[in-house]
């Protein structure tokens, strides 16, 4: 009996930390280059469970064996094994703001290991100088002249160092390169992500690489196709429609869930209050 409470008590928290996924991405459907994050649920392993008992030899010296036939498997329960982000392209939105920048990926390798196309991102430097990644690219001039994002991230260039500009009357060519009355001011840094998989989520539109890894420039390498679109935007690549589809199916299976522990719990009450009760 106690192991059905820990079966549909492992389905209830399963599902609940489902639909906290989908509720995320849900509100982040408007969030410039927010990338959906997507769950795998897994089962348990099953046990194989076994009776006990014994065999009498009809001998002198009544022998016994020990006989234990299979009775069955017993499911445990499942578990939310990891949340994985889905790098797909989002659509592009014309925004008329000159510091708003796109990067639309064209080609990508495919990673042997996982079977899934790297990606491209611009490349931040946050407070502490460390190097961030990010598909938003909502940027703006601070006061100094700096190219940030809305939290005060430096925008870096291909050769690592901050984008200074003199106002925000520059044009941004398909390559990443910014000019400045026909003169190349700089080149906006992007940075490619062989197992974007592998890349850690910070909150606020952030990632960071695995401790100790450096991304290679997303420039000059010959499998690598994409462009840097200026006055533009890529949305969110979230799908509402199905991401509120899912959110009812995880609601229903977790309501199911509730329905069953419910029901252990009156079997368990009526065993100690009735079965057990001495006329």
């Amino acid at each position: 009996m106690f192991r059905g409470f820990y079966t549909v008590a492992s389905g209830m928290i399963a599902q609940q930390r489902r639909t906290e996924l989908l509720t995320n991405n849900m509100s982040n459907v408007n969030t410039p280059g927010f990338k959906a994050d997507q769950a795998t649920m897994r089962a348990f392993p099953d046990m194989l469970l076994s009776s006990l008992g014994d065999s009498k030899i009809p001998t002198e010296n009544g022998l016994s064996l020990l006989n234990m036939p299979t009775v069955g498997a017993l499911n445990t329960g499942v578990y939310m094994q990891e949340t994985i982000p889905l790098f797909s392209q989002g659509d592009v939105r014309e925004t008329g703001f000159s510091t708003d920048m796109a990067l639309i990926q064209g080609e990508m390798p495919i990673n042997e290991e996982t079977g899934l196309p790297g990606a491209i991102f611009f490349v931040l430097e946050n407070q502490d100088g460390a190097d961030r990644l990010t598909r938003n690219g909502n940027f703006t001039l601070d006061a100094e002249g700096f190219l940030t994002t809305a939290n005060g991230y430096y925008v870096l260039d291909e050769a690592g160092n901050r984008i200074e500009l003199e106002n925000d009357q520059f044009q941004l060519l398909e390559n990443g390169r910014i000019m400045v009355d026909g003169q190349e001011a700089a080149r906006v840094g992007v940075a490619y992500a062989d197992d974007p998989q592998a890349l850690v989520k910070e909150g606020d539109d952030l990632l960071r690489p695995p401790d100790g890894v450096v991304l290679p420039n997303a420039y000059g390498q010959a499998d690598i196709t994409f462009e840097v679109q200026q006055n533009a935007l890529e949305q969110s690549n979230v799908d509402s429609a199905r991401t509120m589809t899912d959110l009812m199916t995880a609601y229903r299976a977790f309501e199911a869930n509730q329905k069953v522990l419910q029901a252990y719990d009156r079997s368990m009450e009526k065993t100690v209050n009735e079965v057990g009760r001495v006329n």
